[in-house]
């Protein structure tokens, strides 16, 4: 999957965070609607622009921010 066509960064939109397609819902959106406990069908009945493909790339732009995020110890 390739997440540049799906996940876009623009200043404008959003402050810019990063959003699905250019459209104003953001990664964490959807990231939040899935935590709340909402399914993937009833995200995409609330938002009928959003494809299951949206839903795959936030989750996978998340996990790629994970795995990058750098750990420092503040022990002495």
């Amino acid at each position: 999957m390739d997440l540049k066509e799906r996940i876009t960064i623009d200043p404008a939109k959003r402050s810019g965070k990063p959003c699905i397609r250019n459209l104003r819902i953001t990664v964490y959106d959807i990231l939040d609607m899935l935590a709340s406990g909402m399914t993937y069908e009833e995200i995409l009945q609330d938002y009928p622009k959003l494809r299951q493909e949206d839903i795959l790339a936030a989750l996978r732009y998340a996990a790629d921010r994970e795995h990058k995020t750098t750990v420092v110890s503040l022990s002495a």
